[in-house]
This record gives structure tokens, C-alpha cells and sequence, in this order.
């Protein structure tokens, strides 16, 4: 069938019904938007980009069971003198709150850290040298990330009030620089050594750390650094984890449970929700066409032109629905981006090319496969009965 002369028929029967193919289109445009989003999760989550040079070379360690638990911080020096080792640096959460906790705007990420150590295991931030020297010889002396200090609208000088809540400490300080990330992070760095004199001299914390950021010599150390400093504190009281910054980001979506099989069954779903709903709908229309099926056998359309037209119809409202969705789903990706997150993998959550070539393709199935029940009994319903129906 030459279904190329049959497009203007199909392109008018399409919207002949212009509140119920809306309404259509709409349901089908806000289910793909939902559906190209979590293809977007996935795709940033397990088939993300891959790790920048500085990130190939840092790994994270932490206790095993838990990260919640903290680790001596005698550990940094022997962890040093691991072959292939070339930095490490304390890294320890802080959390706290910053003016008025119940504003989710002023929720960003503080580490306390060794200053001597920050650019260099973290080679890929850049800062003025001057801003540099004045952080590590300042105790009380912070640094910000670009995108941080523009949000707030911070300068050099700054003074920078942290309320702790899981160190019973309130931390007075300054803004000794500002540097850029090339990750777009909203971060904050202060001197670990600050903090801990801060806490009181009974306190466990003061001895110990929550994370130890380790940098390689080279990419093939990786490997042997990780099973090396497992192995090391294996059968110690506080096992260890070292794991690469991609996986550590992602241990906190393990939380979730299976977040594989969690996407999986939401993407199933919402096809089948689709499906349903587009298969009820182009069912009524085609009940309230048997007549005009019927009026254009006589007229010479053969069956398969007919099951043709009915299909036609169906894949246009479904791909212009699809179309819908991905626009959506594309800007809905964008503000995620802005919201705060420590998973590095959201920062490049976008609808790619493939995503939308998926979803496109997802839409074309669900409006033929919802239409091809309907379009095959009203291509071979007899003529006499077609127009003996009354709808």
C-alpha cells in the first residue's frame, strides 16, 4: 500500500476530535517526559561519562560496614607509605547549617580538609596562588568553589558562620579564596584542624575521620593501591573500602536498594500505563468510525489501506506526544541539574540523542501496538455490517 498519498487523509482524521486528541497527546506527552527522565537517571547513573585524569587517578576510603563510621586517623600515615601512592588527604563531612536551615538554598557540601594537600589531590580545582598561601596559613580560613561563591554572593574576606549539628561546634570562617571547579560543585572547604581543636578534649571525633582521599601515580597503581589497603586492614577492627570516586558517589544511591531493577520496573510501568490508556482511547474512536469504514470500502479503500490510515493516525498522536515528552523531559533534566546534589553523576543528567530516538521509538510502538487490535477488526468488518452499525 502506498501509504505516502494517504497522509493528508491521515493528517486531518488525526485531530478530527480536537479535545479528545489532545487530551490523548497530553497523557502520552507527560508519561514519556516521566519515562525519558529515568532513561536519563540510568543512562547518568551506570553509563555515565567517563572519569577525567585527576578522577582516574583519586579513590576514596572509608570503613567498611558503614559510612557513618569513622576511621582512626593513624591510618592517613601508614595508607602513605603504600607503594604507588602518591597523596593522601583527610576528608571529613561536616554537614551543620548555614543561616536559616529550613531554606534548602543555603544546603551546600562543607568538608573539613588538610589545606596543604586539597589542590594537590584535587588537581583539577585552580585558585590564585595568593588565595592559596593564605588558606593553608590561616587556621580559620575556608575556601569556595565559583559556582558556591556566586550563589551567595560571596568575596574574599568573607566571614562564613557554620552552626555544626553532628559536631557540637560552631565554626567562625573567613573566605581565603575562590576557586574553580571544573565539576560545578557547590562546595566548601575548612582547615580539619580548625575543627578539631574546636571539638572538646574528651571528644572520640578528634582522633578520628570519616573518609581519606587517596591519589595514585598513575592509573595502573589504582588497582594494586585499592587491594593493597583493603588487605591491610582486613582483619582489623575497622576494616576498609578504598572504591574510585564514581562508585563511592554511587554507594549512596545503593541505599535505594536495587536502583537497576527500581528504574527498570518505573520504565515498565509507565509503557504499560501508556499503552492502556492510548489502547482504550483509539478503540472508542474506531467503534465511532465503523460507518465511514464501511462508506470508504465502497468507495474502493481495500483493507490494508484502511488498517493502514487507522495505524497512520494512531503513530501521529503518539509521536507528537512523544515529540511533547522529550521537550519536557529535556527541561525537567535541566532543573535537576541545578538542584544540590553529591552525586556527581546528576550533574550531566540530560536527554541525549539516543534518549530521544528511544522515546520516539517507544511512542511509534505503544500507538501501533494500542491500535492494531481495533485497526484489524475494522478493516475486516463487512461492508453490510458496517453499515448496519450504529455505534
Amino acid at each position: 500500500m502506498n501509504t505516502i498519498k494517504y497522509l493528508p487523509l491521515i493528517a486531518k482524521n488525526s485531530l478530527r476530535n480536537r479535545r479528545r486528541s489532545a487530551l490523548t497527546i497530553g497523557s502520552v506527552a507527560v508519561s514519556l517526559c516521566l519515562l525519558g527522565v529515568l532513561m536519563a537517571m540510568y543512562r547518568a547513573l551506570f553509563f555515565g561519562e567517563d572519569a577525567t585524569p585527576a578522577q582516574a587517578l583519586r579513590l576514596v576510603l572509608h570503613h567498611k560496614v558503614s559510612l557513618t563510621m569513622p576511621l582512626p586517623t593513624s591510618l592517613e600515615e601508614k595508607v602513605r607509605q603504600v607503594p604507588g601512592v602518591k597523596a593522601v588527604m583527610i576528608r571529613q563531612w561536616f554537614g551543620g547549617t548555614y543561616r536559616d536551615a529550613r531554606d534548602t538554598r543555603n544546603f551546600f557540601a562543607r568538608f573539613a580538609i588538610e589545606p596543604r594537600s586539597l589542590f594537590g589531590v584535587y588537581s583539577e580545582l585552580t585558585i590564585p596562588e595568593d588565595q592559596r598561601l593564605a588558606f593553608e596559613r590561616q587556621r580559620t580560613a575556608c575556601v569556595a568553589s565559583a559556582d558556591l561563591a556566586n550563589k551567595f554572593g560571596w568575596k574574599p574576606g568573607e566571614r562564613i558562620t557554620i552552626v555544626g549539628d553532628i559536631f557540637p561546634v560552631t565554626l567562625e570562617l573567613t573566605l581565603a579564596g575562590i576557586f574553580d571547579d571544573p565539576g560545578h560543585n557547590e562546595v566548601l572547604f575548612f582547615n580539619w584542624e580548625y575543627m578539631r581543636e574546636s571539638l572538646p578534649p574528651s571528644s572520640p571525633a578528634r582522633d578520628t575521620a570519616g573518609q581519606f582521599l587517596i591519589e595514585a601515580e598513575s592509573p595502573d597503581d589504582v588497582p594494586r593501591v585499592t587491594r593493597a589497603v583493603d588487605e591491610m586492614y582486613a582483619n582489623s577492627p575497622e576494616p576498609t573500602k578504598t572504591e574510585s570516586e564514581r562508585a563511592f558517589q554511587l554507594s549512596f544511591v545503593s541505599f535505594l536498594g536495587n536502583l537497576k531493577l527500581f528504574l527498570m520496573a518505573i520504565c515498565g510501568a509507565v509503557t504499560f500505563t501508556i499503552l492502556l490508556v492510548s489502547a482504550n482511547t483509539l478503540s472508542m474512536s474506531v467503534r465511532e468510525r465503523i460507518r465511514e469504514v464501511g462508506i470508504m470500502k465502497t468507495l474502493g479503500f481495500t483493507p490494508s489501506a484502511i488498517l493502514g490510515i487507522i495505524l497512520g493516525e494512531a503513530a501521529a498522536i503518539a509521536l507528537i506526544g512523544g515529540a511533547i515528552g522529550c521537550v519536557l523531559a529535556g527541561l525537567l533534566c535541566a532543573l535537576l541539574r541545578q538542584a544540590p546534589s553529591f552525586i556527581q553523576a546528576l550533574r550531566i543528567l540530560s536527554v541525549t540523542p539516543l534518549i530521544a530516538v528511544l522515546t520516539l521509538a517507544v511512542a511509534l510502538a505503544v500507538g501501533l501496538v494500542s491500535a492494531l487490535v481495533p485497526a484489524l477488526s475494522a478493516s475486516r468488518t463487512p461492508i453490510l455490517d458496517s453499515l448496519r452499525h450504529t455505534g
